[in-house]
């Protein structure tokens, strides 16, 4: 089997948002239901491999000095640079061990919630002849949603996973969703579901 012109995307499911020691969670921002969401992604990847599918993992983290963060982001949350989170090149900003990210597997590293900006991220997807995207991560209401929509606007389908996702609050999670779903943005399953519910009608 091969993967029919998809790829799946995992976005940002790194030790500093996921694990209970990384820099989110110390900081009091933790994720509701990360461990759970880190299981099923585990899951998608094993299922995306299975059918020769490529899977993209994204990285948010900073370089030395921090000055590619942005007031912005600092500003949202300044306790992130007290902790030196998400650092380039730290077990923090690393994937999660869960997902058994190999050496040779596909990674990308963003400084914004959107993994489409300041990326290659589309010219990776257009060389691979992806047409379709599966996206699962964190954080549900912020990078997965703001790159959902940034693929829905370059005309890529998105099929959410929607239980490899996690948020700060369950209630954040469940909003994001229902955004998504009540413009068509992306079509939101299960990993009980598996892949075919991505194929073209």
């Amino acid at each position: 089997m091969t993967s029919h012109g998809r790829a799946l995307i995992v976005v940002d499911m790194q030790n500093g948002f996921c694990h209970p020691e990384g820099s989110f969670p110390r900081i009091g921002l933790g994720l509701e239901g990360a461990d759970a969401a880190v299981r099923n992604a585990a899951i998608a990847v094993k299922q995306a491999r299975a059918v020769d599918m490529p899977v993209i993992f994204t990285r948010h983290l900073y370089r030395l000095g921090r000055a590619d963060e942005g007031p912005a982001l600092i500003r949202n949350s300044p306790a992130l640079a007290v902790v030196n989170g998400l650092a380039a090149g730290s077990w923090d900003a690393e994937v999660v061990d869960d997902l058994d990210c190999h050496h040779d597997d596909l990674r990308l590293d963003k400084v914004r919630f959107d993994a489409f900006q300041w990326t290659s991220l589309e010219p990776l997807l257009r060389g691979l002849s992806v047409t379709r995207l599966l996206i699962c991560g964190v954080v549900t209401n912020l990078c997965v949603e703001t790159t959902v929509r940034s693929a829905f606007m370059r005309d890529f389908p998105v099929t959410l996973i929607e239980d490899a996702c996690a948020a700060k609050t369950r209630r954040l999670h469940e909003l994001s969703i229902e955004v998504l779903t009540s413009y068509e943005l992306a079509k939101i399953v299960r990993v009980e579901d598996g892949f075919d519910v991505g194929d073209p009608d």
